[in-house]
């Protein structure tokens, strides 16, 4: 039995990646891929929302001597980059039809995000994958995520994270006494300093009631999990 009817699941750039951290793993790919449709197959409507970061991220700016502006909107292209080739995997795998819909105008490559429009795909039963951010730079894909989720009515935002299972007291990567969170309030995670995501994104999310889930992308199983109602990873809710 689901517990969401429809989500949109957050995936960052280096989840594609896989272990290289840089470009596209194949294997990584094709997972993600096997995930998403997983979860479809349950009949939840799923829109996702697609970081830019295996390719280039706007805090790279300095070091190559350009302006944070211009390297943002490299990023955005990533993210544009990233979701033809999750289209191409999830389309190879199922007859499913796949949509990419970016807040930058590309009309030979993908559909503009429209909100109703990508709404009534969702309704169609069609797969929605968000590029482009919001088109703007200085922000990371962490606020798109929840602006989309939200503008989508969306009941949750699945934030698949690379190497982390879910939200810690301390950096897990660095103290072999952290502890994990089971449920986190926003405020809390705010207090604490969290970094899982970008604090505006934790706010507006907060001021908005959207309830996040927060777990390994390599888990086998976890998005289809949490969509049947195992609280696996984080779950962060409003105050």
């Amino acid at each position: 039995m689901r517990r969401y009817s429809r989500v949109v699941v957050k995936l960052s750039g280096e989840a594609l990646a896989g272990p290289a951290g840089t470009g596209v793993d194949p294997a990584s790919l094709a997972q993600l891929a096997d995930e998403i449709l997983a979860v479809h197959r349950l009949g939840v409507q799923i829109a996702v929302v697609i970081g830019g970061g295996n390719y280039f991220r706007g805090r790279m700016a300095e070091g190559w001597g350009i302006g944070r502006a211009e390297a943002d909107n490299i990023g955005m292209l990533g993210t544009v980059m990233n979701a033809l080739m999750l289209r191409g995997v999830l389309t190879a795998r199922s007859e499913t039809d796949v949509r990419v819909m970016t807040a930058v105008p590309m009309q030979t490559v993908a559909e503009p995000f429209i909100r109703l429009r990508a709404d009534r795909h969702l309704r169609r039963d069609l797969i929605v994958l968000l590029a482009g951010g919001i088109g703007q730079p200085y922000v990371t894909t962490d606020y798109p995520a929840v602006q989309r989720a939200l503008e989508l009515d969306a009941d949750a935002l699945l934030v698949a994270k690379r190497g982390v299972d879910g939200v810690y007291d301390t950096d897990p990567n660095l103290s072999p006494d952290a502890k994990r969170y089971t449920t986190l309030t926003y405020r809390e995670a705010l207090a604490a300093g969290v970094k899982v995501m970008d604090e505006s994104a934790f706010v507006l999310a907060n001021e908005q009631g959207l309830l996040m889930h927060v777990f390994n992308v390599a888990a086998k199983g976890a998005m289809t999990a949490i969509c049947e109602g195992e609280d696996i990873g984080t779950r962060i809710t409003r105050d």
